[in-house]
Formats: structure tokens, sequence, C-alpha cells
């Protein structure tokens, strides 16, 4: 296949670049880093009001540093945000070494951001007490997600776990999630000891919880989809898109497998609130044109969010 791409000029499209949101335009400027410290600071805020209204009340934990933090608590009534932060030290000082410093640097910044919000937000334990265990962990896990997503999404993280994972990646070629999931289950193993199998899983619930909201906040809220359409009229199905959607068109020169037949295949990707305008144009230019539409993880590029919550 040759893929010829075509660029989407058209006045909608134009429209969509000049009125770009208001963080996308201060993450391109050289006021980014103030925005990045105060979403990450934001994160790490998010993720203490969730350890203290969720997690402590009920003796679950969460993965990595915080998770060996919240067993000497519970144990020893140590203080968990001192514990996370003096635990944290080592790992940044190996990870300056072996790490890029840009990460690091705004990963100390979420990482203070989170073990102060601990103790900052502890008050909110006497103020809000949810007695469902299972509510506890899941929305725990909601708030704890949406923290370290916003986070990740600067670039940043809250250290612990994220850092050694990278190093162990670098030198020994192990993949980043089976590094954290072998520390997390290690520490959740534990926890089973002095606690039991109940909270243990409970545990595993809001992880598993926590993980799926990070990916979601990572990746963004605005899917997108990709779509690839077989017609007899393709220059009059590429025109319409371009001119009612005002998205980008891609011809792919494709052959029929059967017939022998050159055809040109149209590339398309679209906001999931297009779609169906989508379908409408092929369908009312060729009712018998093939459509496939699968699910885009991510999109950078003219017409497309770069970066932003």
């Amino acid at each position: 296949m040759v893929c010829r791409p075509e660029k989407a000029l058209s006045h909608s499209s134009r429209k969509r670049g000049n009125s770009m949101k208001l963080f996308e335009r201060i993450y391109d400027s050289k006021y980014r880093y103030i925005l990045m410290f105060f979403m990450i600071i934001l994160g790490g805020a998010i993720g203490g009001i969730s350890f203290n209204v969720f997690l402590i009340p009920h003796k679950l934990l969460s993965g990595g540093v915080s998770g060996i933090a919240l067993i000497l608590k519970y144990l020893f009534g140590l203080n968990p945000g001192v514990l996370i932060f003096v635990f944290n030290i080592p790992i940044f000082i190996a990870g300056y070494k072996f790490v890029d410093k840009e990460f690091i640097l705004l990963s100390l910044v979420g990482m203070t951001a989170f073990s102060v919000s601990i103790d900052a937000f502890a008050f909110l334990k006497d103020v809000i007490y949810i007695k469902d265990t299972l509510l506890s962990c899941l929305y725990g896990g909601v708030l704890n997600g949406i923290g370290m997503g916003i986070v990740f999404r600067n670039r940043a993280s809250q250290g612990g776990v994220d850092i050694i994972a990278v190093i162990v990646k670098k030198y020994f070629s192990m993949n980043l999630g089976s590094t954290s999931l072998m520390i997390n289950f290690v520490i959740v193993a534990i926890a089973s000891l002095f606690y039991g199998l109940n909270l243990a899983m409970y545990t595993l619930v809001s992880m598993y919880v926590a993980s799926a909201v990070l990916d979601k906040v990572q990746k963004g809220f605005g899917n997108s989809k990709s779509v690839m359409i077989i017609t007899e009229d393709e220059q009059q199905v590429a025109e319409t898109i371009l001119k009612t959607l005002g998205r980008g068109v891609t011809y792919l020169d494709g052959e029929g497998a059967y017939t022998g037949n050159k055809k040109k295949v149209i590339y398309c990707i679209v906001t999931l609130n297009q779609l169906a305008k989508l379908k409408q144009i092929v369908h009312e230019v060729d009712s018998n044109a093939f459509m496939a539409v699968s699910d885009t993880s991510e999109v950078l590029g003219q017409g497309f969010a770069n970066r932003g919550i």
C-alpha cells in the first residue's frame, strides 16, 4: 500500500485551531511549567483527599511506597506523609542518575505535593466517614486514579515504584507494568498477614479501579475513531468529509484480492460525536460502501487536543 496523506485546510479546521483551549495555549507557551506545577500539585492534593476520606478509615492500602507507609501507619501510628517523603529520598537520588532529569524534577514536585496533602487533609477522616468498605474502595480508587492521571499527564509521577520500574526496565529490560505489579503484590500479601484476606481483596479492587481511571485520564476523555472506507466514489466521499467535518483524509492504494481491481481506500480519524455524521455522509454518497471503524487511544496533531485535562 502506498499512503498519500492529504491535509484538511477547511475553514472549520482553521477555526478550531484559532480557538484552541486556554490550557493548550499555555502548555505551548513559556508559562507551561507554571501550569504543569499547578496541575501536578492539584493531582497530589486529590490523592491526599482520596487517602484520608476513603482508604485510611478502612485500613485499605495503595500501591508502592504509599502502601508501605500505610502499613506502618496502621501498625505503629506513624505519619504516612513523612514516611512517603523519607522513603522516596534514596529513590530520587538513584533516579536522578539514571532517569530523565525533567521527569525526576517534576516527579519531585508530585511526590512532595502528595506526601504533604496526605497530612494536610488528615482532618477529613473525622469530618467525612463512609461506612461501606466496598464504596470506599471504589470511590477511593476513582479519586486516586484521577489524581495520578493528572500528574502523569503533566510528565511527572508521585515517585516510588514508578521511578524504580523505569530504572529496572533500563538495566534489566523488565516491563514497567510487571515490575509495578510484582512490588504491589508483595505489599498486599504482607498486608493480608496483618489484616486478613478481605481487606487485601478490597485493596486489589481499589488498585484496579485506580489503574483503570488513571489510564482513562491519561489518554483523555475525547475518544476518537479511526475509519477506513472502501467506496466506488472515493473522491466525492473525501471531498464531503473535508467540507462537512473539516477532517483530514488520506488515500491508501488498495487492491482487491479476488477481483484484482485497484481502489483508493479512504482513511480518516474523527471524534466520537462526528462518527454518526460520517456514517451519514458515506451512506448518502454510496450506500454500498464498506466501512471499518476502530478505537484510537490517542491522536496528536491539527484538529485534536495535544494536552490538557
